[in-house]
């Protein structure tokens, strides 16, 4: 493995060509023609899509690595949708808002600083490596914050809402990391920075937060090498 190559793995992952198919419980079965997006919370008003008006706005394409929490990354994954910032765009989003849930199929859920979801990277994919994604991966639509744990990366997306506090999803209720930062294995809830109070703060969030942004700057400097 080269050093560039190394310098985009964080600790505790090994690489892997192959994507392996993760998720709890069953895989839903899903009708284009009754699909809807719906965008909720503080905004100033509710916004509801259809699967033929999600998909007239902008294209957005992105290429990033993945991390999954149980220890495999992919890198260079290439992926066609619509990015957050976008979407986000179709409604007034009221200034107390700082967090989102995301909600998905089967009342799955879950949680994210808005700060992150407005990273270049992000967005609501409905391919991956020019391929429609399948339904194990989340067809047809899904969520993708590559510097954070995938697990973030929320199939099978039907929502977004804003909210003022953080609140834990599906997996973050059963002991998951509230953040879920791959480059300080932020994968459960017995992360030292859980046990010493550092939680749920804008103190915390920022500090992490920093962290990913002085990762991603090193890699568009050696990308420019």
């Amino acid at each position: 493995m080269s050093d560039n190559v190394k310098d985009r793995v964080p600790p505790g992952q090994y690489l892997t060509d192959k994507w392996p198919v993760l998720h709890a419980g069953t895989v839903p079965r899903i009708e284009l023609a009754t699909w809807n997006f719906r965008i909720f919370g503080l905004v100033d008003e509710e916004k509801v899509f259809t699967w033929e008006q999600f998909n007239a706005l902008p294209a957005y394409r992105s290429t990033s690595d993945i991390h999954c929490v149980t220890t495999w990354s992919r890198l260079d994954n290439t992926w066609d949708g619509v990015s957050f910032r976008d979407v986000m765009a179709q409604v007034n989003v009221k200034p107390e808002a700082k967090f989102v849930v995301i909600h998905a199929e089967e009342g799955w859920t879950t949680n994210l600083p808005l700060r992150d979801l407005l990273m270049d990277d992000v967005l609501f994919a409905h391919s991956h490596d020019g391929q429609p994604l399948t339904p194990n991966h989340g067809w047809p639509l899904r969520l993708v914050v590559p510097q954070l744990y995938f697990w973030k990366s929320a199939k099978w997306v039907r929502g977004i809402e804003f909210v003022a506090e953080d609140k834990p999803g599906f997996w973050e209720e059963r002991g998951y990391h509230l953040y879920a930062d791959p480059w300080l294995e932020q994968r459960y809830r017995d992360d030292p920075e859980w046990h010493e109070g550092e939680k749920n703060t804008d103190e915390y969030y920022e500090r992490v937060a920093r962290r990913i942004r002085q990762h991603e700057q090193k890699k568009q400097q050696e990308q420019g090498k």
